[in-house]
């Protein structure tokens, strides 16, 4: 199965190559993403509404223009461009992080969560979740407020994340979103706290475990 995936903002070569490499580890077997960069005017950071709203627009057109392929994918947990009813972009099942995931963590009896960089993406996120009906599942969303610098540092992002969780428990949230697809977070659950989604491993692992995407 192969699917053509685009990054959310314009990264460059190196941050490319470093997205490119946690799909390649990630993804399960017979899943082959291929990843590129968005568009060379796109925004640098997801950090107000309107860059939200560019991003999505400038996603929707890429994966429109996809190189053959059986599924594309924007590479965020926001869906940007992704249909509410889980359709097609120009014939191809769109595939979204967030909706794979959160889905089967509903389905999974969890009290699901969510931590975000920053405002404006937890807005969106929250948005999108009810888009897809679950919001009465959902219970909240964490934000860090991290520059989008530490998107490649995983240690700061998880000193970050950690009181995030210990409200997320005391809320009586049991499974967090990792709300960002480019951080490495740890594999290692710390005791009792809330579980954490990595959208790239958790929502790939629910396609190949489905079998992949469904046939055109």
């Amino acid at each position: 199965m192969l699917v053509h995936a685009v990054t959310p903002i314009t990264v460059g070569r190196a941050e490319l190559a470093r997205r490119q490499a946690r799909y390649d580890a990630l993804a399960p077997a017979g899943i082959q993403v291929v990843l590129t960069d968005l568009h060379p005017d796109g925004p640098r950071a997801l950090d107000t509404a309107a860059e939200v709203r560019r991003s999505e627009t400038l996603v929707g057109e890429a994966l429109a223009e996809a190189p053959d392929c059986d599924a594309v994918l924007p590479d965020c947990v926001l869906d940007p461009a992704v249909p509410a009813d889980g359709g097609a972009i120009n014939g191809r099942p769109a595939l979204g992080l967030l909706r794979l995931t959160v889905g089967a963590a509903v389905a999974a009896g969890h009290r699901v969560g969510a931590i975000t960089r920053n405002e404006a993406i937890a807005a969106e996120l929250r948005h999108r979740i009810t888009r897809y009906g679950w919001g009465s599942s959902f219970h909240e969303v964490g934000v860090l407020a991290l520059p989008v610098a530490d998107i490649t540092d995983p240690a700061r992002w998880s000193a970050a994340m950690r009181p995030a969780l210990s409200a997320a428990r005391a809320a009586g949230v049991t499974a967090v979103v990792n709300g960002c697809s480019a951080v490495d977070t740890a594999t290692d659950q710390e005791p009792g706290l809330p579980l954490v989604l990595d959208p790239i491993r958790t929502g790939l692992g629910v396609l190949g475990a489905l079998g992949g995407a469904p046939t055109r």
